[in-house]
Formats: structure tokens, sequence, C-alpha cells
């Protein structure tokens, strides 16, 4: 069904895209005879390659410390600037969401294309609305992007450690499941209904859908309207405060994240406005994450230990997020933490020494049991939003320096902490029976001989990695030692193959 995206065009492009970046992100000039693309050929590569690897340089398009000026002016235009539908794509698209025209006036040049879908402006009763369709067969592309990573994931998995092998799956996994809820509209604004009701009183705005008028082709909800989080030239001439804003996205995404655990998953800057007042509008909810209450948890002891800079505790709280394996060694882990974050929050440095004593530091870890669990992905990738935005604004802007004291002060409201001593005492008070029953229970669970002891998945994802190592050479002697007898049986003359396999499979169980 496929098979047609696997011309070697398209195989060219991947390999392009994939070498330009790590060149780019490396500041390396070549490899061997190959050099990064030019920023537009760039560009080009990426919108030919699809909607999956858009996202992908959407991503990369907030790094103003990872690229030059030349690169991230084409990056931008990823986010909302790409081709639009032709007109009998459109017509088809529009015709399909709409049988019968419940417009007044209806824009056919759109306000904004990006990978999945594009906006029109129209008007329902007087009033301006935005209409986002989406793209025609986007579903079917999307499907064969994924097939195609997958291919490319099977086709290099030998190359890779247990552990990267496990982390690459993970991406592929939680990035396939996302970006196809994300191509259905109906999804998208489920997501906003239940997101504007979540944070009704966070001072950020969100467009009113109109749910009458809205289907898997199309959303319908009100023109909201402001600059570009990365229209740093207009925001600048309408005196808007940088870092008054960077510090309200920042605790909005806090609010989202250690509180509510459930946050936007794509804050790119296509998606975020601001108004002349100041205001923080958030657009394109098809990416919104929950997260598990165990993965909050971890995330705030993981911001309270690099707060208190107990590198071994910020080391175990990561193998509690599962982005470290269960038996990483933590001395050389909290070792190799206190450097990054010495490097991250010395002010002397500008941005591209950081980089490159980080990219020093981080050279010495590849061997090192490093995870990417699916709870994790979306995360990080909002978090490198984040900080990509900080940098295009705030001169040597960093997660360490910046980020984590405002993360901080969320920390006690993020625990249940925020309604004064006296009720926290109070309720702490409240449980002290509880905890007497749990510590009886657990006494008496002993002395009958009946208390069980639970692993946690990295326990027993180790002890599987473990136990499969070590039956692994046992198989392999068991496979040689079988083969030495069917040799045997179907020929007696290859009684001296059989003993060269014999001995083999014999040498391999003993040794």
């Amino acid at each position: 069904m496929y098979w047609h995206l696997f011309n070697p065009k398209r195989v060219y492009d991947v390999f392009s895209f994939l070498l330009s970046v790590y060149l780019l992100l490396k500041k390396k000039e070549r490899l061997l005879f190959f050099k990064p693309l030019s920023p537009r050929a760039f560009n080009h590569t990426i919108v030919r390659l699809g909607a999956s690897f858009i996202k992908l340089a959407q991503v990369l398009a907030t790094r103003a410390d990872f690229f030059s000026t030349e690169y991230l002016d084409e990056l931008k235009s990823l986010h909302d600037q790409l081709p639009p539908m032709l007109d009998a794509e459109l017509k088809i698209v529009f015709s399909r969401a709409f049988p019968t025209m419940p417009f007044e006036d209806f824009t056919l040049i759109p306000i904004a294309s990006a990978s999945i879908g594009q906006v029109h402006e129209a008007r329902i009763g007087g009033q301006k609305v935005a209409i986002k369709l989406r793209r025609l067969d986007i579903e079917k592309q999307v499907r064969a992007d994924i097939v195609i990573i997958s291919f490319f994931n099977a086709l290099f998995r030998p190359l890779f450690s247990h552990y990267t092998k496990n982390s690459i799956e993970a991406v592929i996994v939680e990035f396939s499941k996302m970006i196809l809820q994300e191509v259905n509209m109906t999804t998208e604004l489920h997501n906003l209904q239940k997101f504007s009701a979540t944070y009704a009183h966070s001072g950020i705005r969100f467009p009113t859908p109109f749910e009458a008028y809205c289907s898997e082709d199309a959303l319908v909800m009100s023109y909201e309207e402001g600059f570009r989080f990365d229209d740093k030239e207009r925001l600048q001439k309408e005196n808007i405060d940088f870092k008054a804003i960077i510090g309200k996205l920042i605790s909005f995404y806090t609010e989202q994240m250690l509180l509510r655990g459930y946050f936007h998953a794509d804050p790119h800057p296509g998606n975020l406005l601001i108004t002349p007042k100041g205001e923080l509008i958030l657009l394109d909810f098809g990416m919104v994450k929950s997260i598990p209450n165990q993965t909050r948890i971890a995330i705030i002891e993981l911001l309270k230990a690099a707060n208190e800079k107990n590198y071994e505790l910020y080391i175990s709280a990561s193998k509690r997020l599962g982005t470290i394996a269960y038996e990483a060694p933590v001395g050389e882990l909290a070792l190799l933490s206190e450097r990054m974050f010495d490097i991250f929050g010395n002010d002397n440095l500008s941005s591209e020494n950081m980089q490159k004593l980080a990219f020093d530091v981080l050279n010495s870890t590849h061997d090192l049991p490093f995870k990417l669990p699916q709870e994790a992905i979306y995360i990080l990738r909002v978090s490198a939003i984040i900080e990509g935005l900080g940098t295009t604004y705030i001169e040597n802007f960093n997660g360490i320096k910046d980020i984590l004291p405002i993360l901080q002060e969320n920390i006690p409201k993020a625990l249940g902490a925020d309604e004064g001593i006296l009720e926290s005492l109070v309720k702490e008070f409240k449980s002290i029976p509880l905890t007497i029953h749990h510590v009886k229970s657990s006494l008496q669970q002993i002395s009958d001989g009946e208390l069980k002891v639970e692993l946690s998945l990295a326990q027993l994802e180790w002890l599987k990695k473990e136990l499969k190592s070590y039956l692994k050479p046992f198989m392999f002697g068991l496979v040689l030692l079988l083969s030495a007898l069917f040799s045997l049986l179907y020929d007696p003359s290859l009684k001296e193959v059989a003993l060269v396999l014999f001995t083999l499979g014999l040498a391999r169980i003993i040794f």
C-alpha cells in the first residue's frame, strides 16, 4: 500500500535530513564527504517528507542556541506557513465538512497553513470565526509516515544498545498514537473543551468552539488575534515585557505539569499569540496529554533535588521518572549531573559555550543506560520548546538558571501544601489513624509470614534484561548441539561437521 513512498529520492531525503540535524547540532561543517543542507534546501526537504518530519522540525525551530538565524528563519515557516491545499482538494474537504454553506463569508486563501490542516477566516451571524480544515487524505499520509519510520527503526534496530532500542521504540509508539489523534478534528474539539474548563481561571485565553459546526474534517472556533510569540520585532515595538511573558508561560506550564497533570504538548510559536496588552493566547489543541500521578510525583522530586543540588537524589528521582535505568551507577551519574548544573548555572558563559561544554560532558555518557519512556517524551519536548522560546528573547537563557527557581516556588502547592501551616497540620493529624492502621497491618503480615514485596517496572525490566543476557549463551550453545545431532541424523558422513558443532556448542555453554 505504501511501497511507492520507499523510492530512492525519499530515502535520500530522510538521510539528508537526519545527517544535517546531526551536523548542525554538533556545529560540524562536514562528515566525510557530506555537508549539511543549506537553510532553504533543509526546509524544502522537510516539507517534501511530510507531516511527521515537520512535527519534529517544529521543535528544532525553537532552538535559537542550536541554529543560526538563517536556519531559524526558514524553520519558522514550518509552523503555519506551509504550502496550502490545492483548490480542488480544499473543495472536497469543505463540501464534506459542510454539505450546506453555513457561513455568510468564507475566505478561500488560508491565514495559516500547517502540517495537519489549514485555517481560514469566515463569519457566522456577523461574528468573525476561524475554521481549521484538515488536509485531504492526511490520515493516510501520516499512517504512511509511521510505516516508513517503523521500517527505518526495524532496519537499524540491531545497531543500537538495549536502552536505545527501547527508547526509540517508545518514541515511535507514542508519536504514532498522538499524531493519529491529532489528525481528527473531533478529538481536538474535545481537547479544547476540556482544557478550557480545566484552566478557566489561569489568566490564559483559549478559542471558543462552535460545536454545532465541527466534525472530523473541521473545527470552527472564535477568531483570536495577537502577535506570534517569536515576532520579536513587533513585540519590541509594542513594549511587551519579554521576561514577564516567559515567566507567565513557565508558571502556566508548571500548573499543567505539576498540579493538574494535564498539559498542552505543542506550545510552538505558531500556537502562542500575545496581545498588545500582554495577554497570552494558546491555540491548537491536537496534542494534549495527561501525566500519570506517579510520573508527576517523580518530576516534583526531580525538581526538588535539582534545586537543593542533591545530585544522588536527582539521579534516584530520574530513575523513578524512567529516564535512567534501574541499575545505572548513581555515583558516576551524580558527578556528571553536577558538572552539567555547573555549566548551565554559570552566568559568565555564552549559550554557545554552554552548549559546547555540555556536549563534551554528554559525549562521555554514551555507554550509560539512559532511557526515554513514553511518559517522558512529550514532557521533554515541551521543556525543550519553552527553553528554546526563552533563548529567543533572553541572553544565555537556560532551564537551570531561569526556569528552575519558578518551578521550585510551585512545589509546595503541587504537594498540596498551599492552604497554610495550620490546615496542613490538621490534614496530617487526620491521616495519623490511617497510618497506624497500615503499620499494624504490615506487622501482622510479617508475623504471619505473608508479607509481599512488589518490584517496580524498572526492576522487572532490569531482571528481564539480565536473565536474557544470562540465558543467551546457553540457548545458542543448545542450538549448536541440536545442529550437531541433526547433522548426524541427516547424513552420518557429516560426523566431522557434527563434531565441530558439538564442540562449539559445549564450549559456548561452559564458557
